[in-house]
């Protein structure tokens, strides 16, 4: 074997689809691909964790403990890779260290032999619960160092050699198995990459893996020189699945390398088949890509810094809230959120974070909205940030702050009070593994909701979204043709911004197609079925209420799911009291009164889904 031959982490079923349809890709559609994926010679193939486990609870209806299941039976020659984030495991907030060890030891269990964990702020602190337990279940334990950049390319005050060396030397003294440089905006330049890659090999030990997405175009060229310099393990993903927000592709890679030293071995007609099975089914998955450009690259990343799964998700965010159109606005807002927050690195949770607070700020006014993870943040429950917190949105965002206004300084995690027991008592009678007690630790609401309903307590929650098929694409497409050739009958039409939207009745289904005039041509630009009334974002339907001339409406800024009221009815309350506390955009939104009064009406209840504009409370003067 040669010696110098580069090892390939294949990402296809976990950050491709997470990058590029929103995570949305289902077990049934992985199965009848494993075994084949199994005979590839992969390193490592990367299956689960980020955002599949709250995607599958959520909108996928499926128990995200079968994945790694049912995939370790089907690829028993492989080792199976999940993404864990530090202290937030594959959540957005930080839990506390007996969730951490009770999580990473069933991950084991079920199937996981690599662990990549990486902290969102690069403080070493939020590593230890989760190694510890890593080491304990006898498994590999992959730290990872999130990549970011102040400035164009690598170096300034912040980001530099200087910074990434020092922060492996620590992770390798902790015990890393092996060390990983994880690009998540494919903001890493070629020489930069030759440039790193050759300092960690003059004191790091330990393999070095790196991972960076295809975001700004430069992807393959950084790989490619990251080899030169000596990197052990690259991160790629099959052709269908690659470039645009996800990862260079693996096959021009194989081939770029053969007959080198760095030779992968890999073949190249068994990577074809996999692709040509991904390519079928990929078209199941497109109403998740991101649209709104030509260009399979975004440049502008050099700018935004935003990683590949964000984008896709403030794409889907934007369009739920029905602002797609200030997409601009909020990239441009994006930097200065940032910056005043200490300048994090862009990963999740800090990417949602950060993201989803400029989306609120363009919205509805800069730091009117915050979320308790913002909140959370800033106090010091994420760890400490790279840069200090400006002063002034600090003492805003703190403001009435439940746990005090002066952030803390020590390690996060020891803030948190244990939670496993509270978790295991609140789904008594529900609850009939380890599995599901963590499912409901780690997601209290959504992960609820979908225990009642996996085991027949309780419908789907409205959030599940009907599987397509290949059958369904077929129909989609043909009925696409006939409105472009004017051969549509019982068309019922509704404008929307730019978009006219028409219901489209065939037979027994019914689409929605989108059509936007260009140049006084009429150019459909989307089609969905909506046949099913529980594939779409369907709000319980509250009691009307009187309202009197001075009563002030509050209502939903965004879809989502009520987590609590903080008011009764009868309540005496000021402005910018807290109201309710609605989850969207995957942060725990509090929803402030607009001015002070009497509380007339609560019009929903916790667990219910709403809408935007519906209805949430009313006060009166």
């Amino acid at each position: 074997m040669i010696k110098s031959r580069l090892k390939i982490c294949d990402l296809t079923l976990r950050d491709g689809h997470q990058s590029l349809f929103a995570t949305r890709m289902r077990t049934s559609d992985m199965e009848p691909i494993a075994p084949e994926m199994n005979k590839a010679g992969f390193y490592s193939m990367e299956v689960w964790g980020g955002a599949t486990f709250d995607v599958t609870t959520r909108f996928l209806n499926e128990d995200p403990w079968d994945r790694p299941r049912i995939l370790k039976k089907l690829m028993p020659d492989t080792p199976l890779q999940m993404l864990l984030r530090g202290q937030n495991l594959v959540g957005y907030r930080n839990y506390a260290d007996d969730v951490v060890a009770a999580f990473v030891q069933h991950s084991a269990d079920v199937g996981i032999d690599v662990f990549r964990v990486f902290d969102a702020v690069n403080d070493e602190r939020n590593f230890e619960a989760g190694l510890k337990a890593i080491k304990k279940a006898k498994k590999h334990a992959q730290l990872a160092i999130s990549y970011s950049l102040t400035e164009p390319r690598l170096g300034g005050p912040l980001y530099n050699i200087e910074y990434f060396v020092n922060k492996a030397t620590i992770l390798q003294k902790m015990g890393a198995d092996s060390i990983c440089i994880k690009d998540m905006a494919g903001l890493m330049a070629p020489e930069d990459a030759y440039d790193l890659i050759k300092a960690l090999k003059k004191v790091i030990k330990v393999p070095i893996c790196l991972h960076s997405h295809y975001t700004s175009g430069m992807g393959s060229m950084t790989l490619l020189k990251a080899v030169e310099a000596g990197v052990d393990i690259v991160d790629t993903a099959l052709a269908p699945f690659a470039l645009r927000s996800s990862h260079p592709a693996i096959e021009p890679l194989v081939v770029a390398l053969q007959g080198t030293k760095w030779d992968t071995g890999l073949d190249l007609n068994l990577l074809f088949k996999l692709g040509e099975y991904f390519e079928k089914i990929a078209p199941k998955y497109r109403d998740f890509m991101d649209n709104t450009r030509m260009s399979v690259i975004d440049t502008g990343v050099l700018i935004h810094q935003i990683p590949g799964g964000m984008i896709s998700n403030l794409v889907s965010q934007l369009r739920e809230a029905g602002a797609l159109d200030r997409i601009n606005e909020v990239y441009e807002e994006l930097p200065r959120v940032r910056k005043e927050l200490g300048n994090p690195p862009l990963v999740t949770p800090t990417s949602q974070i950060v993201g989803i607070q400029a989306v609120q700020n363009v919205l509805f006014g800069r730091y009117k909205m915050i979320s308790g993870q913002v909140k959370d943040y800033v106090y010091g429950l994420y760890g400490k940030p790279p840069a200090p917190i400006d002063p002034d949105v600090q003492k805003i965002v703190l403001k009435g702050y439940e746990r005090g206004e002066t952030p803390i300084t020590g390690r996060a995690a020891d803030a948190l009070e244990p939670e496993m027991a509270k978790a295991e008592e609140a789904t008594r009678g529900i609850a009939r593994d380890i599995g599901d007690v963590l499912t409901y630790a780690l997601y209290p609401t959504t992960g609820l909701a979908f225990l009642k309903a996996k085991y027949g307590q309780a419908p789907p929650p409205p959030s599940v979204e009907k599987a397509k098929t290949l059958e369904d694409i077929k129909r989609e497409d043909e009925m696409m043709a006939k409105v472009k050739t004017g051969k549509v009958k019982d068309l019922v039409s509704e404008k929307k911004f730019k978009v006219r939207s028409f219901k489209v009745y065939m037979e027994d289904q019914v689409y929605s197609v989108g059509v936007e005039e260009v140049d006084g041509h009429m150019l459909p630009t989307s089609v969905t079925n909506v046949t099913s009334v529980s594939a779409q974002m369907v709000s319980v339907q509250p009691a009307k209420h009187e309202i009197a001339p001075g009563d002030e409406q509050i209502p939903a800024p965004m879809p989502g799911v009520i987590i609590r009221y903080d008011v009764k009815v009868g309540d005496t309350v000021k402005a910018g009291d807290s109201i309710v506390v609605l989850e969207a955009m995957k942060m725990d939104n509090t929803i402030p009164a607009p001015a002070g009064g009497k509380v007339k009406a609560l019009c929903f209840k916790a667990g219910d889904h709403v809408n935007r504009n519906d209805l949430l409370a009313i006060i009166s003067p």
